[in-house]
């Protein structure tokens, strides 16, 4: 039955499916109860105190580390989380944070580190260079320094392509103005397209947007390690080739392919690659990434490593991709995508309403049909006895602030309306009021499943940039910042969107063809996500 099942979603991706309100992401005429407005202000006193607790101790540098009420650093000093938070602010409607906050941007010198530490070009796009880029529009484009500063940021992180490369080196130490040479990954290379054509738009320079399409349009050209569109997660930027072939919807991965569709929908190119590129990689995904629970039927992405092996194995980041599937199956008219996005959102939920606080971890496996787990260990006694429960076990329990799980839960409430997801909502915030709430604002935790846990001692600027906004646009009137009218990029920050196309892409799949490769005979070199620094052979001939 379960050959029958991947089969059956194999031909509706490559066949024609049915068109159903093309050119829409957001359920048309959806409305919030009335009720949802209590919830929405309950956000908005998370917000207002994790915010003010950061301007009392830790205004002007990165994040607030709230139990030792110190200031922390490691975003180059740049403000991080006032920046990080100004789109929230505007979308919140709290003037006076925002007023503050721009006041503040205009006297950021992004030409030099303010710590010794490198200067990551993924983090500083995302976090700056969007924030700004948002800040901007949404404000309507009236603050013009927004966008000064984000083009002097952006020529300094150009810096990673000052060696002739394709692909950007990951970091740049800006006393030297030089790359730091190492390997890279898919994530930290292809998730540039969104604010950096959008910065070439506002400044006249399409250099911007070349460098940036060109790193997505060398990594979708590269032959892939064993499945059409799935590209291994290492890359060296050196050469534009792999490195190693561990192949997840996970951290090193994740964004690149979030971008491929949202590039698509910002741009409204007729360069084909992006929004192909991405259906080939969920179909892809469907034949053989798509994996079934024994216990309670959750349906996951399961990762595929070096050794050849599934690993039957998830995390809190991964669970963006049910949104991203939501939104791009709306976007290609494909309702077959939508329906299983709308499977693995539940699944991902499921690790929130699994344990003692209501929170997800930050990884999980479980056992899957087609075998038993494969990966680093084997599972405990106890493990066991809590997937017999719950259909997951927790591998890494900590909670970071990460908003992935409520971010689809967010994408599934505007493309379905089924009030279940604003409950859900509603069950995260009462558990972030009741754990993760500290004298001064709020932050994570080290163990998901224990009620007396302690509290890491770090507020995350994504916690305003993502979480925060995401649990307030799901109680909030859906016609504010509509998926319709917005593309969010990695960070939350959201850029005007053109009028939608009918569909996206050339209709047809990347065939296989254009992948194909000889394996050698024999295991490749183990490569973890975390060890790609090494040079590895990939086993191609």
């Amino acid at each position: 039955m379960r050959g029958a099942y991947l089969k059956l979603f194999a031909i509706c991706l490559v066949s024609a499916p049915a068109v159903v309100q093309a050119g829409y992401v957001q359920l048309p005429g959806l409305e919030v109860p009335s009720s949802a407005a209590a919830d929405r202000d309950s956000v908005v006193r998370i917000f207002s105190q994790s915010y003010n607790a950061y301007r009392s101790v830790a205004f002007g540098h990165d994040e607030v580390a709230p139990v030792s009420q110190k200031p922390l650093d490691p975003r180059n000093g740049w403000g991080a989380t006032i920046v990080d938070a100004m789109s929230t602010m505007y979308i919140m409607n709290l003037t006076d944070f925002f007023e503050e906050a721009l006041n503040f941007t205009q006297t950021i010198d992004f030409t030099e580190s303010k710590t010794s530490g490198t200067v990551s070009i993924f983090e500083s796009t995302i976090r700056y260079l969007g924030g700004l880029i948002s800040a901007y529009e949404l404000s309507g484009k009236q603050h013009s320094f927004l966008i000064d500063k984000a083009k002097q940021l952006a020529d300094r992180l150009s810096l990673g392509w000052s060696r002739g490369n394709t692909i950007p080196f990951g970091f740049v130490d800006f006393s030297t103005n030089q790359p730091i040479i190492q390997t890279s990954n898919i994530a930290e290379a292809g998730t540039l397209t969104l604010e950096w054509s959008r910065l070439s738009e506002y400044t006249g320079n399409d250099t911007y947007r070349k460098l940036a399409e060109g790193s997505v349009l060398k990594i979708a050209s590269n032959v892939t390690y064993l499945y059409p569109g799935l590209p291994g997660q290492g890359i060296d930027p050196a050469t534009g080739n792999p490195v190693g072939g561990y192949v997840t919807w996970g951290g090193g991965s994740d964004s690149y392919f979030e971008y491929l569709i949202k590039y698509a929908q910002l741009s409204n190119t007729n360069n084909n690659v992006f929004a192909d590129s991405w259906l080939t990689a969920v179909d892809s995904s469907i034949k053989t990434l798509v994996k079934t629970s024994t216990i309670g039927n959750h349906v996951y992405l399961a990762d595929f490593d070096d050794q050849r092996l599934i690993r039957h194995v998830g995390s809190h980041l991964a669970c963006f991709y049910a949104g991203n599937w939501l939104l791009g199956g709306k976007l290609t008219n494909n309702d077959t995508i939508v329906n299983l996005a709308l499977q693995l959102n539940d699944a991902c939920w499921n690790t929130y309403a699994g344990d003692a606080t209501k929170i997800g971890p930050e990884v999980f496996a479980y056992i899957s049909s087609d075998g038993n787990f494969t990966g680093d260990s084997n599972p405990s006694d106890d493990q066991i006895a809590f997937y017999q429960e719950h259909g997951y076990y927790i591998t890494d329990a900590v909670y970071v602030q990460r908003p992935e799980v409520l971010e689809s839960n967010f994408y599934a409430w505007r493309v379905t309306g089924d009030p279940v997801y604003l409950q859900r909502a509603q069950s995260a915030v009462a558990s972030f009021q009741t754990f993760l709430s500290t004298p001064t604002g709020f932050t994570g935790i080290y163990d998901v499943n224990n009620p007396q846990t302690e509290k890491i001692d770090e507020t995350e600027s994504f916690w305003f940039a993502e979480v925060l906004k995401y649990l307030y646009l799901t109680f909030d009137d859906p016609s504010h910042i509509s998926l319709d009218d917005y593309v969010f990029n990695t960070e939350a920050h959201p850029l005007l969107a053109p009028k939608a196309e009918s569909t996206y892409g050339s209709g047809q799949l990347i065939p296989s063809t254009t992948n194909k490769f000889v394996l050698r005979p024999g295991p490749l070199p183990a490569v973890s996500p975390l060890s790609l620094g090494l040079n590895l052979n990939l086993g191609l001939l």
